[in-house]
C-alpha cells in the first residue's frame, strides 16, 4: 500500500486539472488500487491511499498529469503497512 500526499497552492491550473483527475480516480477506486482519496478540508491539499504495487504506483502517477500540474505538490509517497483495519480484499 501507498499513501501520497499533496499540498496546493492558489495556481489556477489546478482547479482547470481537477476534473480529469477526479475521473482518473473514480476508476482506480472501481479497480480497487484507490481505497481512499480526499482534499483536507481546508484545500490546502490532499491524503490519497492506494492498495498497490510499486510498478503499478509509478504507472498511476505517469499515467495522470495532476501530479506535475502547477499549483499541486507532491510532498510524500510512502509505503504503508496498517496493522488496525485492515483494508479489504481487492475486488475480484
Amino acid at each position: 500500500m501507498f499513501v501520497l500526499e499533496l499540498t496546493f497552492d492558489d495556481d489556477p491550473r489546478r482547479l482547470a486539472a481537477r476534473a480529469a483527475h477526479r475521473e482518473r480516480l473514480a476508476r482506480l477506486h472501481a479497480s480497487g488500487d484507490l481505497l481512499i482519496a480526499g482534499p483536507w478540508h481546508d484545500d490546502s491539499g490532499a491524503l490519497l491511499v492506494f492498495r498497490t504495487d510499486t510498478a503499478a504506483m509509478d504507472a498511476i502517477r505517469a499515467a495522470d498529469p495532476y501530479y506535475t500540474t502547477p499549483g499541486v505538490t507532491v510532498n510524500a509517497l510512502r509505503r504503508w503497512t496498517p496493522i488496525i483495519g485492515a483494508p479489504p480484499p481487492p475486488p475480484s
